[in-house]
C-alpha cells in the first residue's frame, strides 16, 4: 500500500469494438443508431482503441454539445490515434534500420580487424623464417 486506504492496481481493459460502442452511444447520448456509425464501425476495426477513451469523447463537453458533435469528435479522435500509430509504427522501422545498419557496421569492422590482424601474423611468421 502506497497510502492507508488507497490501493493502486493496474487493470487491462479490452479494445472497444462497435458493438461495445454502440452500448456507450446508447448510455451517453441516448441513441440507437446515427448515420455515422458506419464510418465509427469501420475505424474501430482498423484502430485500437480502449473503452475509456471513446467513453471520453462520447461525453459532451459544453452543455450546448449534442449527439452529432459527440459522435465528429470521437471520429476525429479514433483518426487522431490511427495516426499516432501509423507514425509509431514508422519510428520503430526506422530505429530496427538503425540498429540493423549498426550492427552490420560492427560486423565488417571486426571482419576487417581479423583480415589485419590474420595479415601481420603472415607477414611476422614469414619474417621470422
Amino acid at each position: 500500500m502506497i497510502r492507508r486506504g488507497r490501493m493502486d492496481k493496474h487493470i487491462e481493459l479490452s479494445y472497444c469494438c462497435f458493438e461495445a460502442f454502440k452500448v456507450l452511444a446508447r448510455n451517453y447520448l441516448d441513441l440507437e443508431s446515427h448515420h455515422l456509425y458506419e464510418t465509427i464501425g469501420k475505424l474501430l476495426e482498423e484502430t485500437k482503441m480502449s473503452l475509456v477513451d471513446v467513453a471520453e469523447n462520447l461525453m459532451p463537453k459544453f452543455g450546448d454539445e449534442d449527439a452529432n458533435a459527440c459522435l465528429v469528435n470521437l471520429i476525429k479522435a479514433i483518426e487522431k490515434a490511427k495516426e499516432e500509430v501509423k507514425v509509431k509504427v514508422k519510428v520503430e522501422e526506422e530505429e530496427e534500420e538503425r540498429v540493423k545498419a549498426e550492427e552490420e557496421k560492427k560486423v565488417r569492422l571486426r571482419k576487417k580487424r581479423r583480415k589485419r590482424l590474420r595479415k601481420k601474423r603472415r607477414n611476422r611468421n614469414l619474417m621470422k623464417q
